[in-house]
């Protein structure tokens, strides 16, 4: 009896096309926009917590959608002018709530869950890292579509107006914006002077989340706990507002998501780096001799391995002992805007990185000595052309014996500009004697990995540290 009453309650409610809504316009959103989720090992279809991730920041929209949609099937009883009608009945009014919840709540986490199947199997395809630690994150995204449809369905019972789907909609698009822009985030002053911002706690309340900067990082137990409290309390407003019908129940309805927001507020920390952490299982790093790379990235072990020996190698053969030793993926998680931290005795590589990711074969050799002696200074999360690079292609020249194009640096054009500098800088460089030269590429090294100094100042003789 009660699967066919749910049976009935799909064929005639908009909970299916609630469901066909979400599904698809969210893979029309990621199939059809050239963004960040294709790029680079943090792309929705490489990594699992990435997956997770992406389809999380998607409710930035789905979840006013559903929201919407949820007002609209909550209008239902006050079109068909039936309302009166039903609160005749000796069916409980909880019992009808929980039909017509059930097949919106069924409908959409069935959406989201197809959603993340369709990145699932592309996941399973591009990695050998397997694990669960991205299920719950899917998990309060799928109970947030239900929490918000459930909230207006009871929002639609209760202000039973044309204009009232519409107006929550805009309402929820319009707390989702907010959240992650001025009244969610905390403004910081970084080391380098630039600006940037950071989430704070209030911010946790909205359903979606960051863009994906990191592929080792992901959300801590304590923000799963508190969002999925606050999304509790949502739906059982929602579900209160459905079974109401006195102005005093009504407002009475508002106790859970009140509550919710309290507790919520109470258990979700107030550090930006508790919220979003390092992933330490994903992060463990797996080596082959003095080359390491994460758990994330162990299939690209066994080539990296053979280029860095090589490299290190070369490094040696140039610096002497003051060549860096071992070849590791970087796994420090940095604010945006911060300086990065290098290291004199290993290189540190980031496979998102430009250079290292545009090379091919050999390249692969020159990306990692280029690591090793000018590393990279800009802020984090922040990319520019300039001095480094033409440093950088004279250092990686000076290893090698021969001035090379080195990949990954602009476009063909810039790429031609930062050519023809280090053309005039390696003939100057190698006009000294070998011992002037060396001075010249330990203090060019100094400053690069400090990012205290001129990298090109300390090669061309103009001063290094600043």
């Amino acid at each position: 009896m009660k699967t066919r009453v749910m049976r009935t309650e799909l064929k005639r409610s908009v909970a299916p096309w609630a469901g066909a809504v979400v599904l698809t316009s969210a893979l029309a959103f990621l199939y059809l926009v050239d963004a960040e989720w294709w790029r680079g090992t943090t792309a929705w279809t490489a990594q699992w917590t990435s997956l997770a991730l992406w389809t999380r920041t998607l409710l930035f929209y789905l979840w006013p959608l559903a929201v919407g949609l949820g007002a609209l099937q909550g209008l239902r009883d006050h079109r068909s002018k039936m309302s009166e009608l039903l609160t005749t009945t000796s069916r409980p009014a909880w019992h009808r709530a929980a039909t017509l919840a059930g097949a919106m709540a069924i409908t959409l986490a069935s959406a989201f869950a197809l959603l993340v199947l369709v990145g699932a199997v592309q996941v399973l395809a591009n990695t050998e890292y397997t694990h669960l630690g991205w299920l719950p994150i899917s998990l309060v995204g799928a109970l947030s579509l239900v929490a918000g449809a459930v909230l207006g369905m009871g929002a639609g019972r209760a202000l039973p107006s044309a204009l009232t789907p519409p107006l929550l909609t805009m309402g929820a698009f319009a707390f989702t914006a907010l959240m992650h822009m001025s009244l969610g985030r905390t403004e910081t002053d970084t080391a380098t002077g630039v600006p940037s911002t950071e989430p704070n706690r209030v911010s946790l309340l909205s359903p979606a989340v960051e863009e994906v900067r990191d592929a080792l990082v992901t959300l801590s137990a304590s923000v799963h706990l508190g969002q999925t409290i606050w999304l509790l309390g949502l739906a059982a407003t929602g579900f209160a507002l459905l079974v109401a019908a006195t102005p005093r129940t009504r407002l009475l309805a508002l106790t859970p998501v009140l509550a919710g927001a309290a507790v919520a507020l109470l258990v979700l920390p107030s550090d930006p780096r508790r919220m979003y952490v390092l992933d330490k299982a994903a992060a463990e790093l797996v080596c082959e001799g003095p080359v390491c790379v994460t758990r994330t990235q162990q299939a690209r072990l066994t080539d990296l391995a053979r280029h860095g020996e090589k490299a290190l190698r070369l490094l040696h053969g140039a610096l002497g002992s003051r060549a860096p030793v071992s070849v590791r993926e970087n796994t420090a998680v940095l604010p945006e805007g911060s300086t990065p931290r290098w290291s004199r005795k290993t290189v540190l590589i980031d496979f998102d990185d430009d250079i290292v990711a545009a090379a091919k074969g050999e390249e692969l050799t020159w990306a990692l000595i280029a690591k090793g002696m000018v590393p990279g200074c800009s802020p984090v999360g922040w990319s520019g052309t300039g001095g480094e690079d033409i440093a950088r292609t004279v250092a990686v020249g000076w290893v090698l014996g021969d001035l090379t194009s080195m990949p990954g640096q602009g476009s063909p054009n810039v790429r031609r500009e930062i050519d023809t500098q280090a053309r005039a800088v390696w003939k100057d460089l190698t006009a000294l004697p070998r011992a002037k030269q060396l001075s010249r590429i330990n203090a060019m090294r100094a400053a690069a990995l400090s990012c205290k100094g001129d990298a090109l100042g300390a090669l061309t003789g103009g001063g290094g540290y600043r």
